[in-house]
């Protein structure tokens, strides 16, 4: 599976975005997908995931009830809405695919997209 991101640009605090995450690969439609994000200096941190079949949805509490993921499956792609949009959540935005057994696990994804670069002013 090849994953590229793209969406990500600067915001005003209190506005929103929509990354994108355009899958390759026939095995698209089983993998759990996740959003991570990384500040310099930090770990990456998870965001956000889904299942496959986009049932069963999975938020870390600092963007829970502002950030939404969801899937297309027939367009092999998968987004992360983001509303609510706070300077805090200037960071690179990577996206990932994988079979994790814990979906805030970085390190149990397969396969990762090259990160967009989201930047909220104040």
């Amino acid at each position: 599976v090849q994953l590229q991101a793209s969406g990500g640009g600067l915001v005003q605090a209190g506005g929103s975005l929509r990354l994108s995450c355009a899958a390759s690969g026939r095995t698209f439609r089983s993998n759990i997908m996740g959003w991570f994000r990384q500040a310099p200096g930090k770990e990456r941190e998870f965001v956000a995931a889904i299942n496959w079949s986009g049932g069963s949805t999975y938020y870390a509490d600092s963007v829970k009830g502002r950030f939404t993921i969801s899937r297309d499956n027939a367009e092999n792609t998968v987004y992360l809405q983001m509303n609510s949009l706070k300077p805090e959540d200037t960071t690179v935005y990577y996206c990932a695919a994988g079979y994790p057994r814990t979906v805030i696990t970085r390190h149990e994804y397969d396969y990762w997209g090259q990160g967009t670069q989201v930047t909220v002013s104040s």
